[in-house]
Order: structure tokens, then sequence, then C-alpha cells
């Protein structure tokens, strides 16, 4: 009698990120962002649809994101990789010399820098995240980092922010986000039986304008290719431009399907970018720069 149990879907360890991450730098032309080198490595791991929506935890990132931070921060301690205060990662001249064969001698090399520290945090779906695949605690300085560039707290804040506002609250904030970002006529329809899009508006570049159709998702996880294919059915005959916007993210087969040939092109803004939209435009979000002082006391010794 054959069995109905479904077996869960994993992710690969994060020391089988290694070779994929610094492959889609080399690609990229030696540097690129975490977007960016998350992207690139989904076309090259071709991770399922059903691994691309797993999240860490409770969210907002996925598994896979979360993954890949830490093969970025344990080639970042061996001087195969170097990122900048503005998120932009760069594989070294080192790093260009490793093979894959090079890949495996990268945890033990990690784990001899400081004392180890085993732990056990719970990863997706409850798996236990075992010695073998995080094998210490990384150091302040690096955790600093590393919450700084993947999943700043400030947008995992905002996230959470968004997540719990009403669906109409949401496509309203939608849609005072394109009317500061230069759009005009922008109205919410959000009819029932409209295909799912939320919204219309104009966009008007020197003496063209273009009629968008825009819909907005509150999702936590990752918004797959069915989703779009659902939202451009419902444009066809009616406009050529379509905005998708979610809180959460695309998984590698909805952008393709978002840029296919031959269908219109429908652009997409996932959570991360929703969040640096709203911070460039002061919606919401309030920044302070802070004055940090330095004292060269061996300057003052010297003199």
């Amino acid at each position: 009698m054959a069995s109905n149990s479904r077996v869960p879907v994993s992710v690969p360890p994060h020391h089988q990120m290694f070779w994929p991450t610094l492959q889609a730098l080399t690609q990229m032309g030696g540097s690129g962002t975490i977007q960016e080198i998350v992207e690139h490595v989904l076309e090259i791991v071709d991770f399922s649809e059903e691994q691309q929506r797993i999240l860490h935890l409770d969210g907002p990132g996925t598994e896979i994101a979360y993954r890949l931070a830490w093969a970025r921060s344990y080639l970042k301690k061996v001087d195969a990789l170097e990122n900048s205060q503005r998120g932009i990662w760069a594989i070294t001249s080192y790093g260009r010399t490793l093979t894959e064969s090079d890949m495996s001698a990268i945890t033990t090399k990690v784990r001899a820098m400081s004392p180890s520290k085993s732990r056990t945090p719970k990863g997706n779906q409850g798996q236990t995240v075992t010695d073998v695949e995080i094998s210490e605690e990384i150091p302040h300085e690096e955790a600093s980092q590393l919450s700084s560039t993947v999943f700043v707290e400030w947008r995992d804040a905002l996230l959470d922010v968004l997540l719990a506002m009403h669906p109409s609250g949401f496509e309203r904030l939608c849609q005072r986000l394109l009317r500061e970002s230069g759009f005009t006529k922008v109205d919410v329809t959000g009819r029932s039986g409209d295909g799912g899009i939320d919204g219309i508006g104009v966009l008007r570049i020197s003496l063209l304008s273009f009629q968008v159709f825009f819909q907005c998702k509150r999702y936590k996880g990752s918004v797959g290719a069915p989703e779009v294919r659902n939202f451009r059915g419902a444009m066809v005959g009616r406009t050529d431009k379509g905005l998708l916007i979610t809180t959460g993210t695309f998984t590698s087969d909805a952008k393709r399907e978002a840029t296919r040939d031959g269908a219109p092109v429908i652009d997409l803004i996932d959570g991360d970018q929703l969040c640096e939209l709203l911070k460039d435009l002061n919606l919401g979000i309030s920044t302070q720069q802070v004055e940090e002082v330095s004292i060269n006391r061996h300057w003052f010794e010297e003199i």
C-alpha cells in the first residue's frame, strides 16, 4: 500500500553554498549586492519553488537567504570575500584561486580561528540546524554586519508593520508610494473579480505616458510563477505595463515568468526593495546620522 506522506522539503546546509556563492560573484564580474548574489545562486543551484518558499523560522527571510548569509560570513573569515559598508560583496584575489575541492576545508579553517561554541538553533519547519551546518557563533562584529547586510533589523520591523496592516491600508500605502515616485492618476480599485488588479496609475516619461496596472501582495514568503501569470492574465487586452509589489520575495521562476519572451513585462518589487523605497521617500520612516568620534592616543603621545 502506497504511502501518502510527503517527504519534507529541505534546504542544503550553508557549507554547500560556498561554491555557488563564489561562482555567482565570478559571473557578476567579481562583486554584487546581496540580492544579486541570491538571485544568481538560485539560478546556479536551480532550487525548486518549494525550497525557495521555505521561511527561516517565522520569516520574513527565506531559509536559502539565511544559509547564504552564513556562507558569505565563512568565506569572509577565510579572506575569500570582502564587503563594504554599502553592502556590496566582492571576491578577493585569494577567493579567485579557490576551486570547488577547496570548499571542504573552509569550515575546518573557520573553526580553528576561535573556540567552537556549538549550538542548535531551529531551522526551517522546525528542523534543528546541527553543529555540522553552523559550527560556531559569529563574533559580535560579524553578527552585527550579518544582520545589517542581510535582513537589516529595521527592515524586519518594518515588514512586520506592513504585514499587520489592513489590506485596504496596504493598498493605500502602495498608492501613496507610486504617487511619490512620479505616478499620476493613481486609483485603487480593489474590486472583486478584477483578476487581482488592485489599482491603476499613469507614469509619464518625457513626452510619453504609460498606464500601469499594479497588484499589492502582503506575503510572508515567496510569490511564485502562478501568481505572476494570473496577474498578467488580468492585464491582457487592457495594458502592457504591470507592477507587482509584495512584502515577501519572488522565486526564480516568478522572475523568469515576469520577463518571459512574447509576454508583457511585469516589474517586480519585493519586500527588501519596498523597504528601501519607503526609507528613501521618508514614508513612515525617519533616519538619523550618528557621529562617531575616535581618539588617536598614539597621535597625542607623539606630539
